[in-house]
Order: structure tokens, then sequence, then C-alpha cells
């Protein structure tokens, strides 16, 4: 039968899909299913899908990535459980999201104990960071890049700028303009007023805080659209018309159920919880990624032609772990118990 022109559009009149919009919500779907298959313990390959199973690409949700788990269940809720001051909790995750590295958090607990800003001293911080370059190891994740912060805090080496960013920050009262800010994109607003921080790392960062109880902001209201998403969404769309970046990841998380159903897609969401804005945000920048190798006619505005980073097997994962507010111990639990799996914590390795 051959389709008709209105099956190619989203919105009326408005967004005119290419073939990689329905890749958009297959990866999804595979990409989740490869989760929960590690999650299960089951022997690998956990995909069929031969892009997915040779190249490293994100989960389907972003709470589940390795450095956002280990946050929350090494970080945020511990910090609950101690009865941190507010001021230390937030000191420590944005201690944490400066590097955005496992192994440097740990490095510095390691080499200095408690990390916390009312025992906070910039000369052992530094003391420890710098010899950690001098042996050339890396102490940042090469998921977010940040400007070395040279011009604006004078320092030789990127750590020591960014450290005194974080004391900028902490000086300047952070932690009450966060917990003072009313929605997600006024504490957007309150982090990209802080120099070094643009649109694209106080949207992350936000999310990190507000995975914690010092807000609690609904995931579902704002969204600032990466360039990775930026390249996914010119692969998904022909035509957007008057339609902005964000506008179409709303569309998207709105239409998830719908779309699923119309491709009889079987999506296992997270324990019950949908795919919000910063997860249909992800998604379109690893479809952007997925779509250099199954759709390499549809080019990407950067010119990459290529996935750098192939996957490599690390085998099962731990029990996740989500910000207590979300209500999901229950499920989880009960998941675990029903597939008889035991409980396991979330390292720095793997």
């Amino acid at each position: 039968m051959r389709k008709s022109k209105s099956m190619n559009i989203l919105v009326k009149d408005k967004l005119r899909k290419t073939p990689v919009y329905d890749v958009y919500w297959r990866f999804a779907v595979e990409r989740q299913n490869v989760f929960f298959n590690r999650l299960l313990r089951k022997e690998a390959p956990w995909t069929k899908d031969p892009v997915i199973g040779r190249y490293k690409f994100t989960n389907a949700y972003r709470v589940l990535d390795r450095v956002s788990q280990f946050l929350i269940a090494n970080i945020i809720n511990p910090d609950v459980a101690h009865m941190r001051s507010d001021e230390d909790r937030l000191f420590r995750i944005l201690l944490y999201k400066l590097f955005n590295k496992i192994e440097t958090w740990q490095l510095l607990e390691d080499a200095l104990g408690e990390l916390s800003w009312s025992q906070y001293s910039f000369q052992e911080y530094d003391r420890v960071l710098s010899a950690v370059f001098q042996n050339g190891t890396s102490i940042y994740s090469a998921a977010y890049i940040m400007t070395s912060g040279k011009s604006v805090f004078s320092y030789e080496r990127k750590h020591q700028n960014h450290l005194k960013l974080l004391e900028y920050m902490m000086k300047r009262n952070v932690a009450m303009h966060v917990m003072s800010s009313r929605s997600m994109a006024q504490l957007y607003d309150v982090l990209i007023s802080y120099p070094l921080v643009g649109p694209f790392l106080a949207y992350q960062y936000a999310t990190d805080i507000n995975y914690s109880g010092l807000t609690n902001f609904s995931e579902a209201d704002f969204v600032i659209a990466g360039p990775g998403a930026r390249d996914g969404i010119v692969k998904c769309f022909s035509d957007r018309g008057a339609y902005s970046d964000e506008d179409i990841i709303h569309i998207m998380m709105e239409k998830q159920e719908s779309e699923f159903e119309r491709l009889e897609l079987d999506f296992k969401s997270l324990f019950g919880r949908p795919l919000h804005l910063i997860d249909c945000q992800n998604l379109f920048c690893e479809v952007g990624k997925y779509a250099r190798v199954s759709h390499p006619q549809i080019k990407d505005k950067s010119g990459r032609v290529k996935i750098k980073q192939v996957y490599r097997t690390s085998g099962s994962i731990p029990t996740p772990s989500f910000p207590e507010k979300w209500g999901l111990s229950s499920a989880v639990q009960a998941f675990l118990s029903v597939h008889q799996i035991e409980t396991t914590s979330i390292t720095g390795e793997g």
C-alpha cells in the first residue's frame, strides 16, 4: 500500500519526519532492553541490534548512567541519612559534577577523608589533583566540556580554576539561591548566572541537584537542548515549522505512549516511570550518533560520520538507585525479588 504524505507528519503542517524519527523510538526500546537484560544477569550479547551491540550509547533514562547512579547511591542519598547540612550537600554535588568522574571523587575521598564545604581547603584539594595531573591521569569525564576558566580565575591549571569557581559559588550563597528557586527554570537561571557555567551545563547541574531533596521540581516542565540533541533533532525532522528544539523535546515526551503503540513496540519503562524531558533530550543525542551508522545519508550538522566509542562488555550491573522522592524503591525490590536477583551496590569499577 502506498503511504500517504500525512503519515510522515507528526504535528499537522508543522513537523515533518525523516526515517530517523522512528529509529528514535526503536532505539529507546532496545537500549532499555539492554539495561533490563543486564540487570537480570543474562548472558551477553544483550541485544541483536548490531549498532547498539558494537558501540557505546548512554541509557534511555539519564538517571541510569553510571555517573548519575554513583551520585545518587554514594552521595545524595547517604548525605540525607547522615543529616549533612544543605550547604555541604550542595557543595558535594557540585564538586562531583565539576569533574563528573567517579574515580576523581574517590581519589579525593581517599586522600582527604570527608569532603565538605565546612572542611574545604583549596590548597589540599589542589595538591591532590595536581599530583594526579602530573602523573598523566585524566581527572575529568569526557561527557561534558568546561572551559579552562583561566581568563576568569587566572590559574594555570583547569582544575584550579574550577575549584575557585566552586569557592566563588559557595561564598556567594549559591545554596540559599538554589533553595529559594521555585521551578526548574529558576534553578537553571541561578546556575547559569555563575562564570564558566553555560546553558547545557546549567541544565545538567540543575537536574543533578533536583535528584536531591534540596529542590523538588517536576522534570516535565523545563528542558535545554544540548549540541548533540540538536544534531539528533535535525536528523529526525526535515521540517520543523516554528518549533524550537525544546518544543520538539516536549512533544516527544507527550507523545511517547502513542508512538510506541503506533510502532507496536513494547517499551519497558523505568519501573513505571515514563521518559521525562531530560531523557528525551538525551535520546536525541544518542540517536544522532546511531544514525551515523544506520542512516549515513542523513548528515550530522557537525560533519561527523563515525561513532568514536566502541562498547566494552562489563557484565551485569548493580541494583539501580533513584531519588527517594520518586518512590521507586519498592518497585525495584519487588522486581528483584520476583526474578531472584541479589541486591548489589555501585562502585567505581566497571
